[in-house]
């Protein structure tokens, strides 16, 4: 059950309405009038950036559902707002809501790229594709202030070091021709995040990210430069946007994507019940249907968290979906496989004085 919203809050292109508690947390607290407050008038509840400084950036993970084991996340949090989103519950690592405080309560991490090439630097450091974006969006709102991004891609082009990013923010056209630059020398990849091409739909479910029309200029313009780009129709929600899966992946194919990808809908942890509360707000004739098919794909739960199931889901419901995936795939033309990216240049960039290579 989650609390109710705060009434001396206006709410504008949120993905939550209310904030529950972290799991974590040992006490909640809840609103109760006591007959004596006083109406107060309403105030818009406006996005909060603080900055953070970590002694490392590099995060490492062993999972054996991800194709990368070494990613960055620039921000905590993501002004997105996508009601969906996997990493809500790493605020409740931070003491913070999954909710609200997920898209209104962002740090920011200013020394990224210091602490990026110190940690590549060392003579321990094994290269191997960093991957972006993997967990928030290194390209929302906040980056347009902050320009994180531009400084972690000089450094990795400097040291010739792979890099591979998740995103469905526009300012990566912004930094496009850096992009470009790895790309020429076989070493980066883009992915953009392609959930629905009715734009209610997507304002609904991603209140604060680019429209569908952008997603798709940001795909053309990406690969115009020459950088592989993959689209990912992710997550599939059933009756949402599981209708749209081939029109989807035309409308990225047509825009220059050589690659697709799919994750069925994933509801880990404090996602489950902010994702019902979403769903009797915005489809309440389809809330319950919906979540049934969801239980179908996920062993009768939410959520499945297993290793080898949870990004791919299990049972006839999400057989059919792969299976619808696959075939469109083949029929457009996508790759069935992506090129591995070189890691053979990596090393430190030249110096003034430095002996040039004679071969």
């Amino acid at each position: 059950m989650l609390p109710p919203r705060n009434p001396d809050e206006r709410l504008k292109a949120r993905g939550a309405d209310t904030r529950p508690a972290g799991r974590f947390e040992p006490l909640r607290s809840e609103r109760e009038s006591d007959g004596w407050d006083l109406d107060d008038e309403q105030h818009l509840l406006r996005t909060e950036i603080t900055e953070e400084r970590p002694r490392a950036i590099i995060t490492r993970n062993a999972s054996p559902d991800v194709p990368f084991d070494r990613s960055i996340n620039p921000y905590r949090g993501c002004e997105h707002g996508c009601i969906y989103c996997f990493a809500r519950p790493t605020h409740s690592y931070l003491g913070l809501s999954p909710g609200l405080d997920f898209e209104t309560k962002i740090a920011a991490k200013p020394d990224a790229a210091k602490l990026l090439e110190r940690e590549i630097g060392k003579p321990s450091y094994k290269v191997a594709p960093i991957a972006l974006g993997t967990n928030t969006d290194p390209y929302q709102p906040a980056e347009a202030r902050y320009r994180i991004m531009p400084q972690i891609l000089r450094v990795l082009s400097d040291w010739n070091h792979p890099i591979t990013l998740v995103t469905r923010g526009q300012l990566v056209l912004r930094d496009v021709h850096l992009w470009a630059e790895l790309a020429a020398k076989g070493m980066a990849m883009a992915g953009v995040s392609l959930t629905s091409l009715d734009p209610a739909l997507a304002r609904a479910m991603e209140p604060r990210a680019p429209a569908p029309g952008t997603r798709l200029r940001m795909i053309r313009e990406l690969a115009a430069a020459g950088v592989p780009t993959r689209v990912m129709v992710a997550p599939i929600v059933p009756v949402l946007n599981e209708p749209e899966i081939e029109a989807i992946l035309q409308a990225a194919r047509e825009a220059g994507a050589t690659t697709a990808s799919m994750i069925p809908l994933r509801l880990p942890h404090e996602v489950a019940p902010l994702f019902r509360d979403w769903l009797e707000r915005h489809h309440p004739g389809k809330a319950a249907h919906i979540m049934r098919r969801v239980q179908s794909m996920r062993g009768g739960r939410d959520n499945d968290p297993n290793f080898g199931s949870r990004m791919k889901g299990e049972g006839i419901e999400v057989e059919l979906i792969h299976k619808r995936f696959r075939l469109a795939k083949q029929r457009l033309g996508y790759q069935t496989g992506t090129a591995a990216l070189d890691c053979s240049r990596f090393g430190p960039p030249a110096k003034a004085g430095d002996q040039l290579a004679l071969f």
